[in-house]
This record gives C-alpha cells, sequence and structure tokens, in this order.
C-alpha cells in the first residue's frame, strides 16, 4: 500500500465491474436516444472514460470544469472554468461526476444546465458521500458506491490535483493533508 494511503476502499477490478453494471443500466434506459454526457473536470475523467466502454447507444460527450475545493475542504463558492461547447436545448443531459460530497457543486452546475432547458438531466456518480450531503435534495440517479465520510483519493479525485492517476480509491492518510 502507497505511504499516503490509509486503507484501499475500492480496488481496480471493483470499480471496472461497476462501471459495467452502470453502462449497461443506462444503455437500456437510454436505448431509444442520443444523451449527451458531461463530465466535471477534472476528476470525472478515469470514470467516464471507464463508463462509456459500456455506454452501448449513441451518445456524445462534452465537459464542464467547476472547482469548488482547495485542499480536503469545500470553499463553498462554485466557479466555472471552462464551459460546455455544445448546445443543450432540447437533449438528454447524464451529468458524470466522480463523487458527490456536499452537493453544492453539483446543485449550481445543475441551475447552469436547467437555464438552457435540455429534455432532462440524471446524474451518474462513481462515488456518493451521503453522510456529508448539504444538499438533501440531491439524489443522483446513478451510483456506484455509496462511501464513508472520509476523505477520499484515486481515479480521478485529488488531494491538491495529485493522487488522480490511482486506479483504484482509497483514503488519503490525515497526516499527510493535516500539516
Amino acid at each position: 500500500m502507497d505511504y499516503f494511503v490509509e486503507e484501499v476502499l475500492l480496488n481496480h477490478q471493483q470499480i471496472v465491474d461497476r462501471s459495467k453494471e452502470l453502462g449497461d443500466i443506462i444503455t437500456s434506459e437510454y436505448k431509444f436516444k442520443t444523451p449527451i454526457l458531461i463530465g466535471l473536470l477534472k476528476g470525472s475523467v478515469p470514470f467516464m472514460a471507464e463508463l462509456i466502454k459500456y455506454i452501448d447507444c449513441p451518445m456524445e460527450m462534452d465537459f464542464l470544469k467547476v472547482s469548488s475545493y482547495s485542499g480536503t475542504e469545500s470553499t463553498g463558492r462554485v466557479n466555472i472554468k471552462s464551459d460546455l461547447a455544445v448546445d443543450i436545448f432540447g437533449r438528454d443531459i447524464l451529468i458524470v461526476e466522480d463523487i458527490i460530497d456536499s452537493g453544492l457543486t453539483l446543485m449550481k452546475v445543475i441551475e447552469l444546465l436547467k437555464e438552457r432547458k435540455p429534455k432532462s438531466i440524471e446524474i451518474v456518480t462513481l462515488l456518493d458521500k451521503n453522510e456529508g450531503r448539504i444538499v438533501k435534495e440531491l439524489i443522483p440517479k446513478y451510483i456506484g458506491f455509496s462511501i464513508p465520510n472520509k476523505f477520499v483519493i484515486g481515479f480521478g479525485l485529488d488531494y491538491n490535483e495529485l493522487y488522480r492517476n490511482l486506479d483504484y480509491i482509497g483514503v488519503l492518510k490525515p497526516s499527510i493533508y493535516m500539516k
């Protein structure tokens, strides 16, 4: 185990297997539609890359770059750093997220997207940290795994832009971020 990881919550194979299950469900529910999957950068990239391998229907992809974290804490402010390139008016949208924690970032993103009048908006998230949820009405339709209220890294999740490249999800040792 790496010196900065307290414990491995999900190994790579668990993530791949669950991505396949989610892809199969999304395929069946969107088989007569052409959804736009919108990944929230940067964290969603590994999960989105894994998930789309198993979605067997026409689809488009785009990305939003948003930020709300500094270190291990949410700042409470959501900044849109890079917007969509496609028009989503009248389209079925599936937001792809690495983790839903407080829900503040995602609610801001949903508000922004609703102003553009898509046909539908749903959420697929690799991780759901429901214990940390401030926005209680935010309920993702597709959830990879529910996890405890711990600070996790890997598979796109970072601590100050580090550790995104791990192929598993681990709990960051408090000694790393409590310096």
